[in-house]
């Protein structure tokens, strides 16, 4: 007698956000002290006075960083910022972390020299202290855990959640350099494959290189905010892509948006890498990801204050539940915004 079998799911089916979705969807907050938990850029913890902020990542060889053109201490100081772009998520500051390492044994006490290096290098840009960690063994390469701790007033916290009809859809900084520089090390990566003595050509990407290899925090935009005295309404940091980044802050905030594409902030450097692949620059801003600026929203009565400021944009607004997620296009054309960034989980069922 053959028994039936469960059929299992392929956790490619789905995809990052669904998997954290079904994982954690069970999960209830039981300490009084937490005031939100999963489902935001970070945890905010009540601990008396100040909030405190909790965030991690995890970052994995072959999934999140290649060492054949990422230096080691550029990694290091990565893996810190990209942290620390969660907590300013939440409308915090930083002030510590913490380091966990798995490490294989073809590294050397010189390659790890170097992570700690760029950490700390990060440590003493943002002004944090690194409270500890961990080191292990790994039998599969190197991964890199990362835990960031921050502050908060409680009348100043940010969440995804609050973005109300006509608020202005703002970002910092521009969008899609460090997926134009992630493509120029990965054409690199394979010139260099298949002819070990050519000499990679980078010396006219420096700028989207430095996107991907040595992001940005953007402390400044936060500081800058409170010095114009706004808070924004809701608030979320770009590593997905901005249209996932749109769509999660209509999904929490129960809203729709409406985004021009001619309003999309992108560097020339990033528009040639773009026509160079033969790739509508557009396309790096909505769905490239880790570019680790800030996505917010704002009362359109906070408009004065910031419409002279160069790093930040004004891409759109936001719209009634009922008409959706939409992009204009240059051209006039409506069409639905969608989330078409990288997904480590979809992709490895693609490969």
């Amino acid at each position: 007698m053959t028994k039936n079998k469960k059929t299992l799911t392929d956790i490619s089916e789905l995809g990052e956000f669904g998997l954290i979705d079904r994982l954690t969807s069970k999960f209830k907050s039981r300490n009084e002290k937490t005031i939100m938990g999963i489902g935001d850029d970070a945890a905010i913890i009540d601990t008396g006075g100040l909030y405190t902020i909790i965030t991690k990542d995890i970052f994995s060889e072959g999934v999140h960083f290649d060492i054949t053109y990422a230096p080691l201490k550029h990694l290091g100081y990565k893996v810190v910022t990209a942290n620390l772009s969660d907590i300013y998520a939440m409308n915090g500051t930083p002030t510590h972390i913490f380091a966990g390492i798995g490490v294989s044994s073809r590294y050397s006490l010189e390659a790890l020299e170097e992570i700690y290096k760029g950490i700390k290098l990060a440590c003493e840009k943002y002004e944090l202290d690194l409270g500890g960690g961990d080191t292990i063994a790994s039998k599969a390469g190197l991964f890199i855990s990362i835990t960031a701790l921050g502050s908060v007033a409680p009348d100043m916290v940010t969440y995804r959640n609050g973005a109300k009809e006509h608020d202005l859809i703002c970002v910092s900084g521009n969008l899609g350099g460090a997926y134009a520089g992630l493509l120029i090390l990965e054409r690199e990566k394979q010139v260099f494959k298949a002819n070990p003595d050519m000499q990679p050509s980078l010396k006219d990407y420096s700028y989207v290189l430095e996107r991907q290899l040595k992001p940005e925090a953007r402390k400044d935009i936060i500081e800058l905010l409170k010095e114009r005295n706004i808070k924004p309404s809701s608030m979320i940091d770009i590593s997905d892509g901005l249209a996932s980044e749109v769509i999660h802050i209509c999904k929490n905030s129960e809203c729709g948006a409406s985004v021009y594409e001619e309003k999309l902030p992108l560097d020339k450097m990033t528009a040639d890498v773009a026509h160079e692949f033969k790739i509508d620059p557009s396309t790096f801003a909505l769905n490239g990801g880790e570019d680790y600026e800030l996505l917010f929203t704002i009362n359109q009565k906070d408009y004065e204050k910031i419409k002279d400021q160069q790093e930040i944009s004004i891409i759109g607004h936001i719209t009634n539940k009922s008409e959706g997620t939409k992009l204009i296009t240059v051209s006039g054309n409506v069409a639905e915004l969608r989330a078409q960034g990288w997904d480590a989980f979809r992709e490895k069922k693609n490969k």
